[in-house]
């Protein structure tokens, strides 16, 4: 039987609750700025955790780190996934957005490589791995927030909240990053510059506690926890029961996931240190994508509600498999290139992002939502997310740099073949 799903009367104009969604919201966009302040700040504060005497190695170590918290978001979306479906999604909410705050906050002040040996290298791996635990459990559990306390007829526009709030935080962050490049030397900026971004995730994770605190549950978990509860060996379930749905999910979610550390995190550094480009210029670029990507998330969002997920999701895989490798000819010196890679690839990434928590959502039940979301999308994200910016850095280094566009332009072919066998499930119930 088909679960209820809130919905104003006939008749009555439907008001988004925005206090509601930006507070569903907000937790996630912290959750991202800590993450890609990692990856964007890497190039500077590489030296400061690892021997400097040989800085590409001391980049590649911290790159490494940044991929070794990949592999534990599985697990963070495993265990904190399923905590949502047995505690509820808010309490679980709380609870991720409390541990990647406190790890941004420490990273910020941890002593230096010169000043305690092994001991800050250990203690940075350990920061991220409670990083890569919160996010694992994030994404999922917001995604299942969002999508359950929407009508079926305006699951999209709901959606869309989502990647608003990240993408506001990644403006943020290329913005910090322009301003910080902007003012600071290199030197001040290999010196303590990086670690003003970090201690600010640590703040404006207070910000996201205080915002979740007002949200309330979901009808579809209170009316499903039970269910939940008399699952037993629930992450085999997912696979036995729904193994299309998994399918699916890893499917686009390994293209939506090489997309996504492309085009804001990977080719910063990549630009700067392979392509010549000027880091200021870099981050002017990406600042400009960024607002687009803002822009274009509920337009997308309501056109999904409109004429359909599944049109949408084809014509972004499609075009990213053509375009990609055109793209990364253009990243260099200047500012003209970079502003079309930037806006082209991001503006088009903008088709996916605006309905990733619909999309996820409906492919399983509530009572397996937050564990099914959480357990695959976050193994696919390990795979292709976490060695990202290693692979294109590797890449580079051998004088391969177009090679990595070429393996997401083939990611981008299998996503339009597993997007392919999608149900449309525009104004569906959630099962």
């Amino acid at each position: 039987m088909a679960e209820r799903t809130a919905r104003p009367a006939t008749g009555e104009r439907h008001r988004l609750p925005v206090r509601k969604l930006v507070a569903a919201s907000i937790g996630n966009a912290i959750e991202w700025y800590d993450w890609t302040v990692y990856a964007t700040f890497s190039v500077y504060f590489a030296g400061a955790f690892f021997p400097s005497d040989n800085e590409t190695l001391a980049l590649i170590n911290t790159l490494a780190a940044f991929a070794l918290a990949f592999f534990f978001r599985p697990l963070g979306g495993w265990l904190l996934g399923r905590f949502a479906d047995l505690r509820g999604r808010k309490t679980a909410m709380l609870v991720t957005i409390a541990l990647m705050a406190g790890g941004s906050l420490l990273i910020g002040v941890l002593p230096t490589y010169g000043q305690v040996g092994w001991f800050a290298p250990l203690a940075l791996v350990l920061a991220r791995i409670g990083q890569g635990l919160s996010l694992g459990g994030e994404v999922s559990n917001a995604s299942a927030y969002l999508a359950e306390i929407a009508p079926p007829a305006r699951r999209g526009r709901y959606s869309s909240f989502f990647y608003i709030s990240t993408g506001s935080a990644l403006l943020f962050a290329s913005l910090l990053g322009y301003l910080l490049t902007g003012v600071l030397t290199e030197q001040q900026l290999s010196s303590f510059g990086w670690r003003i971004p970090f201690v600010l995730g640590g703040a404006l994770g207070l910000l996201g506690l205080w915002l979740r605190r007002t949200l309330s549950e979901t009808e579809q978990f209170e009316e499903n926890s039970a269910k939940a509860r008399e699952i037993r060996n629930p992450l085999w379930t997912t696979l036995s029961r729904h193994p299309k749905a998994v399918g699916q999910l890893v499917g686009f979610t390994m293209l939506s996931t090489l997309c996504y550390y492309t085009f804001f995190s990977a080719l910063t550094p990549f630009a700067v240190g392979s392509r010549n480009a000027d880091a200021t210029n870099v981050f002017l670029a990406l600042s400009v994508a960024t607002v687009l990507f803002i822009l274009l998330q509920y337009p997308m969002g309501a056109l999904s509600d409109r004429y359909g997920r599944k049109p949408q999701l084809l014509a972004w895989s499609a075009a990213t498999a053509v375009l990609i490798v055109p793209l990364s000819a253009l990243v260099g010196p200047g500012t003209g290139g970079l502003f079309v890679v930037f806006c082209t690839g991001i503006g088009l990434y903008t088709a996916m992002t605006s309905i990733a928590p619909a999309i996820m959502s409906e492919l399983f039940p509530t009572a397996l939502r937050g564990l099914g979301i959480g357990a695959w999308y976050n193994l696919t994200v390990a795979i292709f997310g976490g060695t990202a910016p290693l692979l294109i850095n590797t890449f580079a280094a051998i004088g391969a740099s177009t090679a990595f566009f070429y393996y997401v332009a083939a990611g981008g072919a299998v996503a339009f073949l597993v997007i392919l066998t999608l149900p449309e499930t525009r104004a569906t119930e959630l099962r």
